[in-house]
């Protein structure tokens, strides 16, 4: 199952796109990473792609079909959407939590069967949060938290999940734990669009990466053919550099300038960087 933004567009403001025209295609068995500097527009993407948002242009098909033309029901069984933080208002245990992934599924009047039981076992299973059931989701950890969204998402039967900066304020341990259960289940035929400001996570985990410029997703492909010291430049006004391990692990590095004291004791200047990109005024990042 393909999801597909059409050169989309997007405006808050009449007559202020911030996206201007989006074309993306976002397939089963892989994670595709969707990085921008702050104001790109990489949540708003991610609502269009969902269905949260319309497009002032352009327009998002889902297995060929065009997404708003769907009940959201039926769109619900084949997208989630993760959200980066999500605070209930009520106390539920992170079974419950993961159940309501379910309600795409059920009657206005009915209860959740031994089919959704089932289907919620199996992904708290496939994240590897089963002995978190009768936990309160409020008294867990924010990776644990990120875990139970996603199983909540596979329980509701999506096969493609939006994930909205899932490591945002997690510690490096918890970031891998998340990535790495995403990518064992593209490996499993789940798709994935995550935003991200890393671009480490992308060479590591991603199978495409897209970067946001100017309202347009234009540079796109493998990781390791896109994410050049070129491309970090232009898209984020810094210089990088890419080193590479003896196992052939890539990873991006800002080019730290440190000042140096002259022979007087004068400070020495340090190297001007490259103009940064344009800020963005409307809402987006």
């Amino acid at each position: 199952m393909n999801l597909s933004a059409h050169e989309v567009a997007f405006s808050y403001v009449p007559g202020v796109e911030i996206l201007t025209s989006v074309t993306l295609t976002l397939s089963t068995d892989a994670v595709t990473f969707i990085l921008g500097a702050n104001g790109t527009g990489k949540t708003t993407l991610l609502e269009c792609l969902f269905g949260l948002r319309r497009p002032t242009r352009g327009r998002v098909d889902v297995a060929g079909r065009d997404l708003h033309q769907l009940a959201p029901k039926e769109r619900a069984r084949k997208i989630g959407l993760v959200p980066q933080w999500h605070e209930p208002v009520f106390e539920f245990s992170v079974r419950q939590a993961v159940l309501m992934g379910r309600t795409p599924h059920l009657g206005p009047f009915s209860s959740p069967g031994r089919a959704d039981q089932r289907a919620v076992d199996e992904a708290m299973d496939a994240v590897g949060i089963a002995s978190l059931g009768r936990r309160p989701y409020t008294r867990i950890s924010g990776g644990e938290r990120q875990l139970a969204l996603i199983a909540r998402g596979l329980a509701q039967g999506a096969r493609c999940l939006l994930m909205d900066e899932p490591a945002a304020h997690l510690d490096p341990h918890h970031q891998h734990e998340i990535l790495e259960a995403v990518r064992l289940l593209a490996d499993d035929g789940f798709g994935f669009a995550i935003t991200s400001h890393l671009p480490n996570h992308a060479l590591l985990y991603g199978d495409r990466v897209a970067f946001l410029t100017d309202g347009r997703a234009d540079l796109q492909g493998d990781p390791r053919e896109v994410v050049t010291e070129a491309s970090l430049e232009r898209v984020y006004g810094m210089r990088f550099e890419i080193v590479e391990s003896p196992t052939g692990a890539r990873a991006v590095l800002p080019r730290v300038h440190r000042r140096r004291s002259s022979d007087d004791g004068a400070l020495n200047p340090i190297p001007p960087q490259s103009e940064p990109p344009p800020s963005v005024a409307t809402r987006g990042s």
